[in-house]
């Protein structure tokens, strides 16, 4: 078993004292008392915490950091790939080791426990993507700091770093508006995740606040229960445009509409979000709201480490500001 690497929380643990107190005696600031700062600085030589420097200066602490994410995502959506690869990038620039783990289906269906956590190889956990409240309840049973990355759990109390869907897709749905749409319909499953339904909630606040109808049929399933994409199948009344809750359901709706004899933005106005490669490859390509992707793992990855120093530290719900940008998947139209 790999020892795990001791910090300012484990010292003040030990000693009774805040972590801030255990910090300042270490980094050689003022605010402790030189008898308290001694008697830090002693029991962190005893319990081989790194530091150097002669006032106690603390090399910088290296830890082996555990990214769970479930099958579905790692092998269906290429953006939860690419948070991944910014993941491990930022991680190895700041001197810290990251670890995959891809959550089989069955593995979480069972409940059965990372192989990552089991063997006691990591010492903080970032959940990219959602997971069933079952797993995540099970993942806190083993005391390690826990960060969710692209998600949170309204009956799970853990600190998340989100994109801000709720005001990303509200910014998109006026958009449409103010371009003369008033008959908008949403697509994405919103029972599915945390962030489609915030997506949802967005464009309904728009709708709503601009007093434009919601319809039933314009609420368009994308997905099953297993999360896996399902077929487009689109409403008898068609609306003038689509919201979409990603740009890889945005590319897969310009496709279904076109094979259906519409033509996008000339007959139907599609936006998407994310601002990934699809919004691209599309064509037309796809007006999107985008996420800042790094700022997302940055934030992640600061407040993992600020965890594993600190076990009381919490921020609660983080969330990552984007940007409209326009593409050529939107046409205006007249009364």
């Amino acid at each position: 078993m790999i020892r795990k690497n001791v910090t300012m929380g484990d010292i003040a643990k030990e000693l009774g004292v805040s972590t801030v107190s255990v910090s300042k005696a270490l980094t050689g600031k003022e605010g402790v008392s030189e008898a308290v700062r001694e008697l830090i600085v002693k029991k962190a030589e005893e319990m081989g915490y790194r530091y150097t420097g002669s006032k106690g200066v603390k090399e910088k602490e290296k830890h082996t950091i555990g990214i769970l994410i479930s099958e579905h995502f790692i092998t269906k959506d290429a953006y939860y790939s690419r948070l991944y690869e910014r993941t491990m990038m930022m991680l190895s620039e700041q001197k810290q080791m990251g670890m995959l783990e891809i959550i089989m289906r069955q593995v979480e269906k069972d409940l059965e426990a990372p192989a990552l956590l089991a063997s006691d190889r990591i010492e903080g956990i970032i959940v990219l993507g959602q997971m069933s409240k079952q797993y995540l309840n099970m993942l806190r049973e083993f005391d390690k700091p826990i960060l969710y990355m692209d998600f949170y759990d309204q009956d799970i109390l853990e600190d998340a770093v989100i994109s801000d869907s709720v005001f990303g897709s509200g910014i998109l749905t006026n958009y449409l508006i103010h371009k003369g749409h008033k008959r908008i319909a949403f697509v994405g499953s919103i029972r599915s995740t945390s962030s489609i339904m915030d997506r949802y909630i967005g464009y309904y606040r728009a709708m709503l606040a601009a007093g434009l109808e919601t319809k039933k049929e314009w609420l368009i399933e994308d997905r099953d229960d297993e999360g896996d994409k399902i077929e487009l199948v689109l409403p008898k009344d068609m609306p003038t445009a689509f919201v979409c809750n990603s740009d890889a359901i945005a590319f897969d709706l310009v496709k279904k509409l076109q094979k259906e004899g519409y033509r996008v933005p000339e007959d139907i106005s599609v936006v998407g979000f994310d601002n990934f490669i699809y919004s691209e490859m599309s064509s037309p390509k796809i007006t999107t709201y985008g996420v800042d992707t790094d700022a997302l793992v940055r934030n992640s990855i600061r407040i993992i480490l600020e965890k594993l120093e600190n076990p009381d530290y919490s921020v609660g719900r983080v969330l990552v500001a984007g940007t409209l940008i326009e593409r050529h998947s939107v046409q205006p139209i007249n009364d």
